[in-house]
């Protein structure tokens, strides 16, 4: 009944905070809190989360914060995220006349000054010590830190943070110049951390990581490291003598050598995940943690240049739970390196194999006759895996659903058509610069995989309509990418605007023969269309746009570069039409001026002025 408030006079507030709570989605949340004072008030009693971007002053922002959200204990400052201020001041054209005086007014003034004066000094837009100690004082209780490229914070400011915040449980310190004193007073008073990331924080040395290991050595459970040139051997040891919680491990760094590898892998027998990027790291210390790391879950490993089959047979021989494996760029390990992981590590799950060019078809076939379990496979740049590698995937892998295959040009028709027919689970299947799979291939999978909601065929210019129109008839799917596929016209788009009505992304860029039928088609079959990439389609026009979007009222982004039969008036009608516009590309020359002045914040070009 209008005018009777049916929910604040019935619901108690801890029944509306629970409800605030359980909406998983920001812009969800604030609409809540903008139907009035009491939901504006709960819902920041009830927010545990903040995000930061770089703004004006963020020093600024986190005290203020501080006094409007009392509950938080997550934070997370990114400066590589712009967050501009909303403008404080009203436009010129507009004549305020007596309000000009008004208090409101001048408060406006009052933050425009300060707002102009901090934009002359360019350590305005980075959050300092002295915020970094508002932050401290205003969330005592706070457990997750995030400091993402702040660099103007050092050891002062994360001393008085380390003091106050002695509930900090998990720290990201990626990019920030902190000395050992700062991390030293972390280990001393935050006796609860369990995450630690130090990755390009080139400020440190062993002596800081040491200091925090021993204050921390009964929680941490995850340490990162990365392009620090004075962290060594010497850290990792002390992280294996005192860390026997540790669970994940990433380094990337020249100066790890086998030593300090060895120390974490004998002194963290709980050792879950692995990630290493270490050139002078050999298998001597694979040898260690296949020896002494049973409980090893996640392995990855880039661009090793000593790292050999000897290595892969004692992951294989002692990591019997492994379940993740990516090797990327390691090119001395080969097909009977793969074949020892097959036959020790039956649990496997993930294979991610990049760039390893002497692995090939054995290798994954091993794979295939050995891991039942496998639900997501990816290949990129293998010239030697054959289709006899994937076919033996389709049969022995009857779980896989996600695949992934980039530049592998040994891998054809036949091999896609045994995949079809054997992994009729499969969800994505993601193929680009596949020159051998066409029509024959993708005809299968529409036939045989109707769970399928991500299909990705980038350059693949062997397929043709003939392919999604099979798709179409068998396959909801909600995200297309067909970008380059010039065989592919206005009947292959038809059926999939057809036969998929809960499409959200679709991809036709560089498709010659796609046309406004394509565009009518969709926009009548995809009303629940979000993100739409045209660029090169050198047949849409306007036309086509404006049938879009006559039911495409989500739209939220879309890239149209290139396109000659669109028009400034096709911008126009793209940011008037779509509420929810978040982002379109396009040449400068084709925005007119209104279109600036009513959108101007989502539009983005193509070349930016020098």
């Amino acid at each position: 009944m209008r005018g009777h408030d049916r929910i604040n006079n019935c619901l108690p507030e801890e029944l509306i905070i629970e409800i605030f709570r359980r909406l998983e989605s920001k812009p969800s949340r604030d609409a809540c809190s903008l139907v009035c004072k009491r939901w504006l008030s709960l819902e920041r009693f009830s927010r545990t989360t903040l995000r930061i971007g770089a703004s004006f002053s963020p020093d600024f922002f986190v005290d203020l914060l501080s006094r409007r959200f009392l509950h938080i204990t997550s934070i997370h400052v990114d400066e590589r995220l712009s967050a501009s201020l909303p403008s404080l001041s009203p436009p010129s054209k507009r004549k305020r006349g007596k309000n000009k005086s008004s208090p409101s007014s001048s408060k406006r003034k009052d933050l425009t000054d300060k707002t102009n004066s901090e934009a002359e000094n360019a350590e305005s837009c980075s959050l300092t010590d002295a915020g970094l100690t508002a932050l401290a004082n205003g969330f005592p209780k706070i457990e997750n830190l995030s400091l993402i490229w702040c660099p103007n914070v050092s050891s002062v400011g994360l001393q008085s943070l380390a003091q106050k915040c002695t509930s900090l449980k998990s720290l990201d310190l990626q990019g920030c110049y902190v000395g050992d004193q700062g991390l030293a007073a972390v280990g001393k008073y935050c006796k609860q951390l369990e995450e630690l990331n130090l990755r390009f924080c080139e400020g440190l040395t062993d002596a800081g990581v040491i200091d925090l290991v021993v204050g921390c050595a009964k929680s941490l459970k995850s340490i990162g490291v990365a392009a620090s040139a004075k962290i060594t051997d010497l850290s990792m040891e002390a992280v294996g003598s005192h860390c026997k919680l540790l669970e994940v491990l990433f380094l990337d760094s020249e100066y790890i050598h086998d030593k300090g590898v060895v120390a974490v892998a004998q002194g963290c027998n709980r050792l879950k995940n692995l990630k290493l990027q270490c050139v002078n790291v050999t298998d001597e210390a694979f040898s260690a943690v296949g020896d002494s790391c049973s409980s090893l879950e996640q392995l990855a490993l880039y661009s090793f240049q000593q790292f050999t089959d000897k290595g892969m047979r004692a992951i294989g021989k002692g990591c019997k739970k492994l379940k993740t494996l990516t090797l990327s760029d390691c090119y001395f390990v080969s097909c009977k390196g793969l074949e020892a992981i097959a036959h020790g590590c039956k649990e496997l799950t993930r294979v991610e194999i990049n760039g390893c060019h002497n692995i090939g078809t054995h290798g994954l076939e091993a794979i295939g006759r050995s891991c039942p379990r496998l639900s997501e496979l990816a290949l990129l740049y293998c010239q030697r895996i054959g289709n006899s590698a994937l076919q033996a995937i389709g049969k022995g892998c009857k779980s896989l659903e996600i695949l992934h295959l980039v530049d592998c040009s040994g891998i054809g028709d036949i091999a896609m058509c045994s995949i079809a027919k054997g992994c009729r689970n499969l969800k994505k299947l993601h193929i680009r610069r596949c020159y051998e799979i066409g029509n024959k291939g993708v005809i299968a999978v529409g036939k045989h995989c109707k769970s399928l909601t991500e299909l990705s065929l980038r350059f693949c210019d062997k397929v043709g309509d003939v392919a999604l129109i099979a798709i179409g008839e068998g396959c909801s799917l909600q995200q297309l990418n067909v970008s380059g596929c010039h065989q592919i016209g206005d009947a292959g788009i038809s059926a999939i605007a057809r036969g998929c009505p809960r499409l959200t992304h679709l991809d036709i860029s560089v498709l010659q023969n796609i046309g406004d039928m394509s565009l009518a088609e969709l926009g009548e079959g995809c009303p629940m269309l979000k993100d739409l990439v045209l660029s090169h389609c050198h047949h849409i026009t306007d036309n086509g746009l404006n049938h879009l979007l006559q039911r495409c009222k989500l739209l939220e982004t879309c890239h149209m570069v290139y396109c000659t039969g669109i028009t400034s008036a096709g911008v126009a009608t793209v940011v008037s039409s779509c509420p929810h516009i978040k982002k379109v590309l396009i040449e400068k020359w084709k925005v007119s001026e209104r279109t600036i002045r009513r959108a101007g914040s989502v539009i983005s070009y193509l070349c930016m002025d020098l």
